[in-house]
């Protein structure tokens, strides 16, 4: 027997259809995830291969800066290469997802104007992309730890925890800018820029090692992404990368309330997509 589920469009649902009509739909979750897949390397001349060129460029590029040109410091006992590529990892992840989440409202406009389903459906499809990028840099470091000789800590049965906190971060400020977007298409000009910026923000290219002693540190580890960034280095490179486990507890209680808040925006502006569109 086949089971069919009708959904009812109708004024004032509740809060409860919503998040109802979210699971009923989500076959059409797994359908827009393969298509954002598909679309992001789809007539590109290296197709996926995009996706190990540009971490391994950008490592190349920011040990050559900070490492030989700065004369920076890593974690002693870290090559510096490795320190790198693992805050890259991490980064990746986040820059991506939030990236696409920010767009993803445009990019579906067609959708918006014609088919009714919960909007945030799209904004959940494009993390697909991030994650994708996110394995293949993580097998490049992989590869990259045992080639050089270095190894796996054990802290790194930790690593899912960092992971579903960048996942809430850049669902988080994602979804503002989703909606933001939307409205003002200037935004879509400045994500880049936020992306950029915030790559040099947080202690991707550096230890947070170099800023733990100064008096600012406190306000330093107030930026959510220094506590995960830190966090996931500390996994992938054992106890001679920094980590400051107390940076933990900003990072959680901001990442959780910029995803309530988030979500409480976006639903309140969903309705007023297809007027801007």
């Amino acid at each position: 027997m086949i089971m069919q589920h009708t959904i009812t469009i109708k004024a004032g649902r509740s809060e409860k259809d919503y998040w109802k009509d979210l699971w009923l739909n989500r076959q059409l979750l797994w359908i827009l995830s393969k298509r954002d897949i598909s679309v992001r390397y789809k007539q590109t001349l290296l197709g996926l291969a995009w996706s190990v060129i540009k971490p391994l460029m950008t490592m190349a590029i920011t040990v050559f800066v900070f490492s030989f040109v700065a004369k920076l410091e890593g974690d002693p006992g870290i090559p510096y290469a490795l320190m790198v590529l693992s805050g890259l990892t991490i980064w990746t992840f986040f820059s991506n997802t939030f990236t696409q989440i920010s767009n993803s409202i445009l990019i579906n406009s067609n959708l918006v104007s014609k088919v009714y389903f919960p909007r945030l459906l799209m904004p959940l499809s494009s993390v697909a992309v991030g994650f994708v990028d996110f394995l293949i840099t993580f097998v490049l470091f992989l590869i990259f730890a045992v080639a050089s000789g270095y190894g796996l800590s054990w802290n790194i049965i930790f690593l899912p925890a960092f992971i579903v906190l960048t996942f809430i971060m850049s669902l988080g400020f994602g979804l503002i800018f989703a909606v933001l977007n939307v409205r003002f298409r200037d935004i879509g000009q400045l994500i880049p820029f936020v992306v950029q910026i915030g790559l040099y923000l947080c202690p991707v290219s550096y230890t947070s090692r170099l800023v733990s002693d100064q008096w600012f540190y406190k306000f330093y580890k107030l930026n959510p992404m220094v506590g995960i960034i830190d966090g996931f280095k500390w996994c992938l490179l054992g106890d001679k990368a920094f980590f400051d486990p107390k940076s933990l507890v900003s990072t959680t209680i901001i990442a959780l309330v910029i995803l309530t808040l988030s979500l409480m925006y976006f639903r309140k502006k969903e309705n007023t997509f297809v007027d801007h569109i």
